[in-house]
């Protein structure tokens, strides 16, 4: 039976935390499992509680916030398993959904990660990710497969290929992650799973979804559904990810299409919508990539305890 490892990112939200915890407690039936939860410098540090009330989960502490790569990139290398599930610490978990997932990587050798259907926690009926498409390098932009659909079973047999995995709950084998490497931690927050993807991909391993493995997810609990933190670096990181694995011509007109098009639509609906400090925001995102190697492992955005 291969060893399992759940990794989780805990940042200033440990009764979310303890509400996963509590869920994969109450659903989990697959017996080879270890559960480590990173701490990634909360303003008031849970560890010492936690180790008291779960002895038999393994806590680290980060002394930074290293973002969602940094901290599950932590995860991953203090763990013991042949897969690692990487987990967002606002889902809940279903019964059998270890079990499901572990026997398609167990069963194909060409497949090195896989995701759940994931549903929204607040509408336990409806979708939000049944895979992704494949992005389009001229415009830096996928979508995600059944969202926002109501679940009437048209996913129950789903089993085989997709674009990418969805950052929220994805599980991969440790020989994928020592032929690909780990997450970019220079993305910080969104669009590293992507990335990460592409590189899966390109390692020779498949990205798997399966429709009868289920999850639920609360969504933007850490950032917030509309923050700056968001806002930045969704386009800090769109434009980052064309740089790092588009082809030169479809990436410069991506660039066209990002300065002449996204960015005036982006800036008229901040004006509109009355968020003026999200246009300062863009500009700085756009700023960024243009003074910062692919690489630079600075941010760009200064993080506060309450982001």
């Amino acid at each position: 039976m291969a060893r399992v490892s759940v990794i989780t990112v805990n940042f200033n939200h440990p009764n979310v935390t303890e509400e996963l915890l509590t869920s994969i407690t109450d659903t989990n039936t697959y017996h080879n499992v270890e559960i480590i939860v990173v701490d990634n410098a909360s303003a008031v540090n849970p560890v010492p509680h936690w180790k008291l009330k779960y002895p038999d989960v393994t806590f680290i502490r980060s002394k930074v916030n290293r973002g969602f790569a940094g901290g599950n990139n932590l995860g991953i290398e203090n763990a013991t398993g042949d897969y690692f599930f990487l987990v967002n610490n606002d889902t809940e978990f279903t019964p059998g959904l270890i079990q499901k997932l572990v026997d398609v990587l167990d069963s194909e050798p060409h497949v090195g990660i896989i995701s759940p259907l994931i549903k929204y926690y607040s509408n336990k009926n409806t979708i939000q990710y049944a895979g992704f498409t494949l992005v389009d390098y001229y415009t830096g932009r996928n979508h995600a497969i059944g969202k926002g659909q109501t679940d009437n079973g048209q996913f129950d047999n789903l089993k085989g290929q997709t674009g990418y995995c969805h950052g929220a709950a994805m599980i991969i084998k440790r020989s994928a992650t020592e032929k690909a490497g780990l997450m970019a931690e220079n993305f910080f927050l969104y669009f590293e799973e992507v990335d990460w993807g592409e590189r899966i991909n390109r390692a020779g391993y498949q990205a798997w979804v399966r429709g009868d493995a289920v999850i639920f997810h609360k969504e933007s609990i850490s950032v917030g559904k509309n923050s700056p933190v968001k806002e930045y670096f969704m386009n800090r990181n769109r434009i980052l990810f064309i740089r790092k694995n588009a082809p030169a011509f479809k990436a410069f007109v991506f660039y066209v299409y990002f300065l002449l098009v996204v960015s005036p639509r982006n800036i008229i609906n901040y004006i509109k919508e009355k968020r003026f400090n999200f246009v300062g925001l863009l500009l700085r995102a756009i700023w960024w990539n243009i003074t910062h190697r692919k690489n630079s492992n600075d941010l760009g955005y200064t993080l506060n305890k309450t982001s």
